[in-house]
């Protein structure tokens, strides 16, 4: 059963195209991912086939009954509005029958009655209310009395959510839906669109989200759409054959094109007619040849400044607001070369903590110690406020006019904007023709290029598409300073991350060893222990009868081979044990640099400080050590 069709759609902005000759349809049952760069569409895309927005070619349609609910990045609702009434909004359905339902109990109209509970049952409306409290509880929405315009901009937008959700549409077309999400919510979200039966067309960076609720892939891409039957790991191998197989396919026609143009240019005028074939079909081959070949392998490797071997120390940190404790008595200090992701629910205190990192707040107790040498790249969630009418070249030209890159290479900023996917047309644009996307990925450039060496980026993610965030990742891999990420995005945590301070509440946070999928295994496995534990305890026999005094008899002696094996070391004393024979490596590699400096000789101030260096690295060497062993006796 075909829900949606378009035929032909195109769009343009001034002499530019967007997209044009875009052909496709959804049926029953599809789960369509829209992807794409920053810029390429896709909100006008989802716009035109909402109706926001005409096409300036082709036509959509849609089954005719069949209900669509749009989730668009900025929800409107009249702020005025409670937020319960602005999810049982008029336009809901299902409310509207369930009030309808309601009053024809009270006023005991029993024709009313009949006629409404068809429809209580068409719109399977009868678990309504359970269902609007599951929804409205997994995506934290509590105080549906607050007026819709008070609430954050994240909040607005998971109101919007509950609302289509509720609405249990025939088409669901979601807008970037994680972004905002702590990952609890996430994965909920992704839990329920799984087990729904909604067909979806979904505009999302979330790599994970896209593999296991999307099965199929619409790319925008240059213009053009490309389908793909699968998930998002089918759409990169196919992706992958295309782009090999053009790539190849230009290479062959700039070859062809050069006997062509070398024909064209012998050919006296006057025979031009008696082979017009020949130069028409020239014209479309230097089209082709003209195309840009793709390239993945751009690479952003910015200097960063030197780290002193004092960086930051958290000593019995505690920070609250009125009753609410959000951090208490956390202490951690920082090592060379930290990796660590920061989760939790929203409004646990996350950019509490690394706003106290920062020094912009003070903690309530204790005190946060920070080495000389440490500078800041901070990348907030709140957008920096550009200049409109800037060009997006001259705005990076404001903080550097050439780039060191740690290869000591210098480069321009053309070139690394270039690396960070602005292309050389792109650069003298106007800050005003820039997507959210677009403009989020120039904030986080500004940062980079300021050479911090202690990184801390809040929810970066959130509006950067997925080319942006493989090209932020490749560079975030060899980053040698300190790194800070908080992020709903379980790929991006995963793939940078080793370890994870926990947010459980109430002040509470735990260092997890880790990336964040060994985090939920973990996690996991406690559960499922604590679950077992529990069914054990609850069928074990009550007795209250005191126990008779039984004779003491020798214990029986119990064959080697029968005794039991010692208990095995927990998930995270197994990460622990990784992590302490990576660090005792790490720790002997720069013990040997420090005694080679020695023998070599230097200052006197330098020879100290390598010397003091080396007794606090042996110091801390042993002790882990100790803790190793004390771990591999119990394994």
């Amino acid at each position: 059963m075909n829900y949606l069709s378009a035929e032909n759609i195109a769009k343009s902005f001034g002499d530019k195209w967007l997209f044009r000759n875009i052909s496709f349809g959804i049926s029953r049952g599809d789960k369509v991912a829209l992807i794409g760069t920053n810029g390429t569409g896709k909100t006008t895309f989802l716009n035109i086939l909402t109706g926001k927005m005409p096409p300036d070619e082709g036509e959509v349609g849609f089954r005719k009954d069949i209900r669509i609910g749009y989730l668009d990045q900025s929800p409107a609702f009249d702020e005025s509005l409670p937020v319960l009434e602005v999810i049982f909004s008029s336009n809901n359905p299902v409310a509207q029958v369930v009030k309808r339902y309601e009053h024809a109990i009270e006023t005991d109209d029993h024709d009313e009655l009949a006629e409404v509970m068809e429809d209580m049952d068409k719109y399977n409306a009868w678990d309504f209310e359970y269902r609007t409290k599951e929804v409205l509880g997994r995506l934290g929405i509590h105080h549906t009395d607050n007026a819709f315009g008070t609430l954050s901009g994240g909040q607005k937008k998971r109101v919007a959510m509950a609302k289509v959700l509720l609405e249990d549409p025939d088409l669901l077309i979601l807008d970037e839906p994680t972004n905002h999400l702590d990952l609890d919510t996430v994965e909920w979200l992704e839990n329920y669109l799984n087990t729904s039966n909604t067909t979806l067309l979904v505009v999302t960076h979330d790599r994970y989200f896209l593999d296991t609720v999307c099965n199929q892939v619409l790319e925008l891409d240059h213009g053009s759409a490309y389908s793909y039957k699968g998930n998002y790991s089918y759409f990169l191998e196919k992706k992958a054959e295309r782009e090999e197989l053009e790539a190849a396919g230009i290479d062959k026609a700039r070859n062809l094109m050069r006997k062509e143009l070398d024909w064209i240019r012998r050919q006296p005028k006057a025979r031009g007619t008696k082979a017009k074939y020949r130069v028409d079909a020239f014209e479309e081959l230097k089209e082709k040849a003209s195309q840009k070949k793709f390239d993945t392998k751009l690479e952003l490797n910015v200097r960063t400044s030197r780290l002193g071997s004092k960086i930051i120390e958290l000593e019995h940190v505690s920070k609250g607001f009125g009753e609410r404790q959000l951090i208490d008595d956390f202490e951690y200090t920082f090592r060379k070369g930290d990796r660590i992701g920061i989760v939790g629910k929203n409004g646990m205190g996350k950019s509490t903590l690394l706003n106290m990192i920062t020094g912009e707040l003070s903690p309530d107790k204790g005190q946060i110690v920070k080495g000389e040498t440490v500078q800041f790249g901070y990348y907030k969630q709140t957008d920096l406020a550009f200049n409109e009418n800037q060009r997006v070249i001259d705005i990076v030209k404001d903080v550097a006019e050439v780039v060191q890159l740690g290869t000591g290479e210098t480069v321009t900023v053309g070139k690394l904007l270039e690396a960070f996917l602005f292309s050389p047309s792109k650069q003298y644009d106007f800050i005003s023709k820039l997507s959210g996307g677009e403009k989020r990925r120039l904030q986080l450039l500004l940062i980079l290029i300021k050479q911090p060496n202690f990184l801390i980026l809040d929810e970066p993610t959130n509006d950067l598409d997925i080319a942006s965030l493989n090209v932020l990742e490749d560079f975030l891999m060899n980053f040698p300073g300190c790194l800070i990420i908080v992020s709903h995005d379980r790929y991006f945590l995963d793939r940078l991350v080793e370890h994870i301070f926990v947010f459980e509440g109430e002040g509470k946070i735990s260092d997890f060893p880790g990336n964040y999928t060994e985090l939920r295994d973990y996690q996991d496995e406690q559960e499922s222990d604590k679950k077992t534990s529990s069914s054990v305890a609850n069928k074990l026999p009550v007795n209250t009868a005191p126990a008779p005094v039984a004779e003491k008899v020798p214990a029986p002696v119990v064959p080697a081979a029968n005794a039991p094996a010692k208990k095995k070391l927990s998930y995270k004393e197994q990460k622990e044990m990784e992590q302490l024979e990576t660090d005792i490596a790490k720790m002997e590699e720069r013990k040997a640099i420090l005694v080679k400096k020695l023998n070599s000789g230097g200052t006197h101030d330098e020879l100290a400080s390598w010397s003091k260096e080396i007794e606090q690295l042996t110091d801390s060497q042993a002790e882990k050590e100790m803790r190793w062993l004390e771990l591999s006796e119990n394994a």
